[in-house]
């Protein structure tokens, strides 16, 4: 029989935390443990989190440092917690998060249930058409830098659950543990991978943009995910006020813009024709500038601003296919190779496929070729034979286009 905890913490809860731990599935933390490792003693395993979260004795080990790269280039560094650590985090989330949730305001899409990037994009799309500017920001180093000072206050204007109190407090000043083993200290940031950081980092920038937000510049729209944000602006001199602003509030706050990444754009179409640097800006694996497009009632082209897949995201598709290693996978035939590469074709057109689909049409034209290669190095028949080659997978495609959904669409070119 357990004795009085001094945190009332249900059973259930842990419960339901592992299967969402589960769910999300994740790589081993710094004991190497797995998912599935520790699935083998399960109640003991759940039993022994519950046990010390609810007396209070829970003390996360360190985050695995883990190093992957940016489509934009360079590094992002993640904190991979164990999947003990996980599970304990997911704890402190479900309990704390619909505290919050309630207050985020609807323009913050990032890492919030029942919100989507691509509901960011929609309605980006849309504002870009009414305001002709935005001004395009990205704070630096967000889940590096957040004050964790300032970060408690806000925690504990919202919750007054003492162990959800104290557990956060520990996970912000867990060590981060490097490749060669080396702990380093924490003072400030949350870590980027972890499972309750992601509404922390919200609700940070619910008090140092949403709401100040809201509060100065009220007639401006705006959209965040996350660090990356836009705000809709009617004139140049509109944007510059808005970027000095939101550059001091930031340092108050102990943050800052990313100089890179942070410019003003003129929305440019068939009625704004003033000349500008900046006609175009990325967000969400997304490029919106000008493009013509198609009435879909009149059949009538115009020009209009608008999005597509951006470039970065179809030369990371593109790397994707290739570390995929299909071309040199003799081994394989054409329904295993499907098995394996139309769960990935088909997420990207569900995502990058909502806004102008045939941007996407230069990824398919990629693997088509791919598996040009792949025949040629299959079958000896068809070795340094281009064109026959291409005719066998054209006759392949006629006969079993669903093996890849862009072939029942007729997207067959191997050339």
């Amino acid at each position: 029989m357990d004795t009085v905890k001094p945190f009332t913490i249900s059973k259930h809860l842990v419960m339901d935390a592992f299967k969402a731990v589960k769910a999300n599935a994740g790589s081993a933390g710094v004991d190497h443990q797995s998912i599935a490792d520790f699935e083998v003693n399960l109640q003991d395993n759940l039993y022994k989190i519950w046990n010390r979260m609810s007396s209070g004795t829970y003390f996360p080990p360190p985050v695995k440092a883990v190093a992957i790269p940016k489509k934009s280039g360079g590094e992002r560094i993640l904190g991979v917690p164990t999947v003990s650590d996980r599970i304990a985090q997911m704890v402190v989330k479900l309990t704390f998060e619909p505290a919050v949730e309630a207050i985020f305001r609807p323009d913050s899409y990032g890492y919030r249930p029942g919100k989507s990037a691509l509901d960011a994009v929609g309605v980006t799309r849309e504002r870009c058409w009414k305001y002709n500017w935005v001004f395009e920001f990205d704070i630096k180093g967000l889940f590096d830098n957040i004050d964790h000072e300032l970060l408690m206050r806000a925690v504990k204007h919202h919750t007054d659950c003492k162990w959800v109190i104290l557990y956060i407090e520990r996970w912000l000043k867990a060590p981060m543990q490097k490749p060669d083993g080396t702990l380093v200290e924490r003072s400030k940031g949350t870590p980027q991978g972890g499972v309750v950081s992601p509404v922390l980092s919200n609700l940070f920038l619910h008090y140092a943009f949403d709401v100040w937000m809201g509060k100065v510049f009220p007639k401006n729209p705006w959209c965040r995910y996350a660090d990356d944000g836009l705000v809709h602006c009617k004139s140049e001199k509109e944007a510059l006020t808005i970027k000095a602003s939101l550059s001091k509030r930031l340092a108050e706050c102990g943050l800052e813009l990313h100089p890179n990444k942070t410019k003003i754009v003129y929305c440019k179409d068939d009625n704004r024709r003033n000349k500008y640097p900046s006609t175009k800006f990325d967000f969400l694996g997304y490029t919106f500038r000008t493009r013509e497009v198609e009435n879909s009632i009149t059949k009538k082209r115009f020009v209009s601003f608008s999005p597509a897949v951006s470039p970065t995201s179809l030369k990371s598709m593109r790397q994707r296919i290739r570390d995929l290693g299909i071309r040199r996978r003799s081994d394989l035939n054409l329904i295993e190779i499907s098995r394996v590469c139309e769960p990935i074709l088909r997420g990207w057109e569900q995502y990058y496929g909502k806004y102008n689909k045939s941007s996407l049409n230069p990824i398919y034209q990629h693997f088509n070729r791919t598996l040009k290669t792949w025949a040629m190095r299959k079958y000896k028949k068809l070795r340094g034979r281009k064109i026959a080659a291409s005719e066998f997978l054209e006759r392949i495609a006629k006969i079993r286009p669903q093996l890849f959904h862009h072939w029942s669409r007729g997207l067959l070119g191997f050339a």
